[in-house]
C-alpha cells in the first residue's frame, strides 16, 4: 500500500512537471547573418574555391611541405589547441554523465554514551555499524542539464574550430616565412652578382683612365658603387638567419638553417577562385567557432532559465544496521527508502535573474562576434584578392621596367668605351637596373603572399 502510494505521488509530479516544461527549453536556430557583398566589390556567383583544396595540393615545393607537415606535428602553439580539444571532450562526457544518477557507498561506526539520567537501567554504551549505497537523481524535467550537455557540446565543437584555426594560421605563417627565405636568397644572389659587376666596371674605368676616356673620378665612383652594394650583404644575411630562425622556431625546433628551393621554383597549383561569401561559415575555422560560440551561449541561456523552476530529486539509499558487527550482514539487518522531492525557487537573492541576464547579454555579445568575424573575413578576401591582381600588373610592368633597363646598361657601357657617354650614366644605369632587379622580387613574393592569405582567409587549410 505504501509503495502503490509513493508510485502515485511520483506519477503526480512528474506529470505536473512535464506538463510545466512546455516551452521552458527552446530549440537552437542557426543565426542568420548577412553574407551578401562580403567581399566587397567583388563579384562572383561560382561556388569553386580554393578552401576546399588540401595545402598537400596547394604547395608544390617539397621542402615546404615538409616544413609544414613538421611544423604540424611539433608547433607548441598546435599542441595546446590539441589540448584543449581534449579538454573540451572531457567536459562533454562531464556533461553527459550529469543526466544520470550519482551513486556512492558508504560505511560507518557509530559510538555513543548515554548518560546515566536517561537509560539507569539500559546500556549506556552504545556501538552501532551500518554499511550501504546511496543514490541520488535530478530528473531533467526542465532540460537544465540537458542544455547543460548542449553548451558542452557546442564548446567542443568551437575549440575544434579553434584547433583548425590555429592550423590554418600555422600553415599560412609557415608559408610566408618560406617564401620570405627564398625571397632573401634571391636578393642575396642578385646583390652579390651586381658586386661583381661593380667590380668588373672598376677594372673596366681604370683601363679607360689610361685611354684618357675618363678621369680618377670615375675609378673613385665605380669603387664607390660597387661597395654601397657590396655593403648590404651582412644586412641581408641577418636577415637570412633570423627569419631562419624564425620559421624554426615556427616548427617546434631550435634555431638553425632551413632547407629550401629557390624562388624560381615557386608555384601555386590552383586556380584563384573565392567562391561565394555563405561559403565562409562552413569553411572559415574562426567563423565556424564563433558560430559554435552563439551556439553554446545559446544554450546557457535555456540552462539560466531552467533555474526559475522546480526540480525534481529522487534519493534512495539501502544497506545493513547492526548494534553488533557479526549481525551486519544478516538479511534481518537490511533496510531501504526512496525519497522524491519537489524544491521550487522562491528567495533566491537575485542569483537566477542575474544568471539569466548575464547568459543573455553573453548571447549577444557572441552574436555580434560572429557578425565581427565576418567581416574580418570578409576583408581580408578582398584585400587579398586586390593584392593579387595588383601584384601581376606590377609584374607585367617590371618585366618591361627590367628590359629597358639591362639595354640601357649595355648602351650607356658600349657608348662610355667610344667616349659617348660618361661614368655617371654607366652608374646610374646599374644602379637602376639593381633596385629594378630587387623590386621584381618583392613583387614576386608580394603575389605568392596574395595566394597564400587568400587560402587563409577563406579558410583553406584544415582539411
Amino acid at each position: 500500500m505504501k509503495i502503490h502510494s509513493f508510485k502515485q505521488i511520483l506519477l503526480l509530479i512528474g506529470t505536473s512537471a512535464l506538463l510545466f516544461s512546455c516551452g521552458t527549453s527552446r530549440q537552437f536556430q542557426r543565426s542568420t547573418v548577412e553574407t551578401e557583398g562580403l567581399y566587397g566589390a567583388v563579384e562572383n556567383t561560382d561556388s569553386t574555391t580554393i578552401a576546399t583544396q588540401p595545402w598537400e595540393e596547394l604547395f608544390t615545393d617539397p621542402f615546404l611541405k615538409n616544413s609544414i607537415t613538421e611544423g604540424l606535428a611539433n608547433n607548441p602553439d598546435m599542441q595546446i589547441a590539441v589540448q584543449r580539444v581534449l579538454e573540451a571532450e572531457a567536459y562533454l562526457t562531464q556533461g553527459k554523465a550529469a543526466l544520470l544518477p550519482g551513486v556512492s557507498a558508504r560505511a560507518s561506526q557509530n559510538y555513543t554514551r548515554n548518560p546515566e539520567s536517561v537509560y539507569p537501567n539500559g546500556p549506556r554504551d552504545v556501538t552501532s555499524y551500518q554499511l550501504g549505497l546511496e543514490a541520488s537523481w535530478e530528473i531533467d524535467i526542465w532540460g537544465k542539464l540537458r542544455s547543460s550537455k548542449r553548451a558542452a557540446y557546442a564548446n567542443l565543437l568551437a575549440t575544434d574550430a579553434g584547433q583548425k584555426a590555429v592550423q590554418t594560421r600555422l600553415i599560412s605563417t609557415i608559408a610566408m616565412y618560406y617564401y620570405q627565405l627564398a625571397a632573401l636568397d634571391a636578393k642575396l644572389e642578385i646583390t652579390k652578382q651586381t658586386v661583381a659587376n661593380n667590380i668588373d666596371l672598376v677594372e673596366t674605368m681604370k683601363v679607360l683612365k689610361e685611354s684618357g676616356l675618363v678621369t680618377g673620378a670615375a675609378i673613385v665612383q665605380s669603387e664607390a658603387a660597387r661597395y654601397a652594394a657590396e655593403v648590404t650583404l651582412p644586412d641581408l644575411d641577418q636577415q637570412i638567419r633570423e627569419t631562419e630562425n624564425a620559421l624554426s622556431s615556427l616548427l617546434g625546433r631550435v634555431p638553425g638553417p632551413v632547407e629550401r628551393g629557390s624562388l624560381s621554383e615557386q608555384e601555386i597549383n590552383s586556380t584563384l577562385a573565392a567562391g561565394i561569401p555563405a561559403q565562409l561559415l562552413d569553411n572559415r575555422p574562426d567563423v565556424m567557432q564563433a558560430e559554435f560560440q552563439v551556439m553554446q551561449a545559446y544554450e546557457l541561456t535555456n540552462n539560466a532559465r531552467a533555474y526559475f523552476y522546480p526540480s525534481l530529486t529522487l534519493t534512495a539509499s539501502s544497506g545493513f544496521g547492526a548494534t553488533e558487527l557479526d549481525e551486519l550482514l544478516d538479511p534481518s539487518s537490511f533496510a531501504a527508502n526512496v525519497i522524491g522531492g519537489l524544491a521550487a525557487p522562491i528567495f533566491q537573492k537575485k542569483a537566477n535573474v542575474t544568471r539569466l541576464k548575464v547568459a543573455e547579454t553573453k548571447q549577444e555579445a557572441a552574436l555580434q562576434n560572429l557578425k565581427s568575424t565576418l567581416l574580418q573575413a570578409g576583408q581580408e578576401v578582398n584585400n587579398a584578392l586586390s593584392l593579387y591582381d595588383n601584384s601581376e600588373k606590377k609584374m607585367v610592368l617590371r618585366d618591361s621596367q627590367l628590359e629597358a633597363l639591362k639595354k640601357s646598361v649595355e648602351y650607356t657601357q658600349e657608348l662610355l668605351s667610344f667616349g659617348s657617354a660618361t661614368y655617371t650614366e654607366v652608374l646610374n644605369a646599374q644602379q637602376s637596373l639593381l633596385g629594378a632587379q630587387l623590386s621584381q622580387v618583392n613583387d614576386q613574393i608580394q603575389q605568392l603572399t596574395a595566394v597564400v592569405s587568400l587560402y587563409r582567409a577563406l579558410g583553406g587549410g584544415w582539411r
